[in-house]
Order: structure tokens, then C-alpha cells, then sequence
């Protein structure tokens, strides 16, 4: 014989402990950044990456370093709406390419 009372005590436990165990987590709201925000940012990155500190010793040689890109990826790394990263990494890549062409930057001499 099968005790019925014991199978049905057995199916509201394990019923009990699932619910538990399976509660629906809170949704976080998503925000949505405005486009003249957006374009600002953009506008910013294209600023700071196109920032380089060359260098030049007393021989005349150059040495030039992306300061403004180094700057640019840890803000783009630390940014809160993670979809436009590689955006902003594409971004910081090309100002920093127009940047040392166009030799904008800060200048030193040792």
C-alpha cells in the first residue's frame, strides 16, 4: 500500500521549496541617455583623444605619447552605458590618428 498523505506532504515541500527558491528579481529600470548628451560625449572623445605629449630631448629626437587616448579609454571603460564601448573605443582611435598628424598636443623639451 502507498501512503497518499506522505506523497502529498512530499509535492508541497519540494512545491515550497522551488517558489522559494525562484522569486522574481527586481526589474532596474533602464535609462536612456539624450541625444544632445550623446553627441556631447562623442565630442569630448574626440577632444581628449586627439591630446599627445611629444618629447624632444636635446638630440632632436621625438618621442610622442597618446595621452589623450590613454585618458580617453579609461573613461570609455568606466562609462555607465556599456552598448556605446566600442563606439567610443572607435571613436578615441581615429582622434587619436587626426591628433598625430595634425601634431595637437602638449610640447616638451628635456
Amino acid at each position: 500500500m502507498v501512503n497518499l498523505s506522505y506523497m502529498a506532504q512530499t509535492e508541497r515541500n519540494s512545491a515550497s521549496k522551488t517558489s522559494k527558491s525562484s522569486k522574481a528579481k527586481p526589474r532596474v529600470a533602464k535609462v536612456d541617455e539624450q541625444d544632445s548628451a550623446y553627441f556631447l560625449k562623442l565630442v569630448l572623445y574626440v577632444i581628449v583623444g586627439a591630446q599627445w605629449l611629444r618629447i624632444t630631448t636635446a638630440s632632436g629626437t621625438e618621442l610622442p605619447i597618446p595621452v589623450g587616448l590613454l585618458v580617453g579609454l579609461l573613461f570609455a571603460s568606466h562609462e555607465h552605458f556599456q552598448v556605446d564601448r566600442k563606439i567610443e573605443y572607435a571613436i578615441l582611435l581615429v582622434a587619436t590618428m587626426i591628433g598625430f598628424f595634425a601634431q595637437i598636443g602638449l610640447f616638451a623639451s628635456i
